[in-house]
């Protein structure tokens, strides 16, 4: 069973040996890590992840960090930031570097273990059956090496290379996925930002409730047992012959403040023409419209309507209430299937071929206006496009967003290094929406547990400025529901 590889209670225990043994002796349940390339590529900081356990780099996975050094990109950055890393402590023991350099210093106290780099030549005769010109052969023969000179340790390979877990596991070796930056095991138990509330809540909760009216709005302060669970800003809900949805704006012990949501399902509420069509929509577009809620998040499959209600509340805040300045629209480019290659213009005509589904919500919320006319709806489009840019990711870096409605698409691409970088860039008067579907992801070495998305929606439950829902319906037609349930 993979394991986290600074989960300390669940299998990863201490590694407290080295590959001179004279300095101090390993316990007797310890493990030595040898780290694929992959893994420091994938996160930068893995090396000070390992909490008191012992990290192994064979030469081969520093000669793959210098050949990915150059470039803008997100790797070559983290392959500069591991070899910093890695001069740093390396640096202090450059007269006894076999036996080992402490990452306690380098770490705050947050890795205890030792790093070891291979100082010591491998038989050409261990695992003769493997082509001896693969780095990741040369990683597996540096496992064997450690091994038959460790007998008393279980050496353990990390690797984020599923053929190379395989076959390491298929030569009785120890190998395991590095799982340090993964969210949660089961996203199953990912926050949805939605609570259905059981038929005898109000029997167990409205003993002493108090209620009052604000600005057209019902509140209700509420005391029982199921308020201790409940989030700030969680949309909570009750189905019935008096149905209830409202959300919370205070959680204090086992008391919560409920105010009752706007229903944006009713044609009077339209955001630009947009109505909700279901629950979870009209959910979002209470946090899209509050303006008290700076960061949205909003997960769903396809057809859920996460772009096109995001796309309505934007233009209705920034055209008709002025409250934002322009819409600022960005994603990942990462291909579905074979890159197209280089695309020529400006960065704006570079971006309009990933951006089709901004082009296709704008055609919906174009038509309806019906009373405009040809002309008016004309005039109408110049006016949105005018208002909305298309940025890419690769220019983010050192930038300020004041007074911007910030969307980011396809937001299960990007890591949670990525996201930080770009939620950061939001100044004064900003709102950021986080759009995906983290069924849907296409960046290398990400999974649902460690998408930034997922990191993002985790991080972020409960902030008194934060917005998160999950739509569950597909409203896009009935061939795209049934494509998404039976394909």
């Amino acid at each position: 069973m993979p394991t986290r590889a600074a989960d300390k209670p669940r299998s990863v225990t201490q590694a407290k040996g080295h590959a001179r043994p004279r300095a101090r002796s390993a316990g007797p349940r310890s493990k030595l890590f040898v780290l694929d390339t992959n893994v420091l590529l994938h996160d930068p900081t893995a090396l000070f992840r390992f909490q008191e356990h012992d990290i192994y780099l064979p030469m081969v996975t520093l000669e793959e960090l210098d050949h990915n050094k150059k470039g803008t990109s997100e790797v070559a950055r983290n392959a500069r930031q591991v070899s910093r890393s890695l001069e740093e402590i390396i640096s202090p023991v450059e007269g006894d570097i076999p036996a080992g350099a402490e990452l306690a210093p380098h770490s705050h106290k947050a890795a205890t273990g030792r790093l070891f780099l291979q100082t010591d030549h491998v038989e050409k005769g261990l695992l003769p059956d493997l082509p001896y010109c693969s780095g990741d052969n040369h990683i597996l023969r540096v496992v064997a090496h450690l091994q038959r000179r460790h007998p008393g340790r279980q050496v353990v390979l990390v690797s984020k290379d599923i053929n190379m877990r395989i076959k390491a596991r298929a030569l009785g070796f120890p190998a395991e996925d590095y799982f340090n930056d993964k969210v949660l095991e089961d996203t199953d138990l990912l926050y949805s930002g939605v609570l259905e509330l059981p038929a005898d809540f109000w029997d167990k909760h409205a003993k002493g409730m108090e209620s009052w009216q604000q600005d057209g709005r019902s509140h209700y302060r509420v005391t029982g047992p199921l308020c201790a669970n409940m989030l700030v800003n969680q949309f909570v809900w009750q189905e019935g012959p008096n149905p209830f949805q409202a959300m919370v704006t205070a959680v204090e012990g086992h008391t919560a403040t409920l105010v009752t949501t706007r229903d944006y399902s009713h044609l009077k509420n339209a955001v630009w023409g947009i109505t909700a069509r279901n629950r979870e929509q009209n959910f979002a577009l209470n946090a899209l419209m509050d303006p008290d809620i700076d960061f949205v998040t909003l997960l769903g499959q396809a057809g859920t309507g996460k772009t096109l209600l995001t796309l309505a509340a934007g233009l209705t805040q920034i055209l008709e209430q002025k409250r934002y300045s322009e819409i600022i629209m960005t994603r990942v480019t990462v291909p579905v299937g074979e890159d197209i290659g280089f695309l020529p213009g400006t960065e704006e005509e570079k971006m309009t071929p990933w951006m089709g589904a901004l082009e296709d919500n704008l055609d919906v919320l174009n038509k309806t206006d019906d009373e405009a006319g040809e002309w008016g709806r004309a005039a109408t489009q110049d006016l949105i496009r005018a208002r909305i840019k298309v940025k890419s990711l690769n220019f983010m870096r050192g930038r300020t967003f004041i007074s911007k409605f910030l969307i980011i698409d396809e937001a299960q691409n990007l890591t949670s290094k990525q996201m930080k970088t770009l939620i950061t860039r939001a100044g004064p008067g900003t709102k950021v929406v986080c759009l995906g579907n983290i069924a849907q992801i296409d960046t290398p070495y990400l999974t649902e547990g460690s998408s930034g998305l997922t990191y993002v929606v985790d991080r972020f439950k409960g902030w008194t400025h934060n917005g998160h829902v999950t739509l569950a319906r597909g409203e896009r037609s009935r061939l795209a529901d049934y494509a998404a349930q039976v394909l």
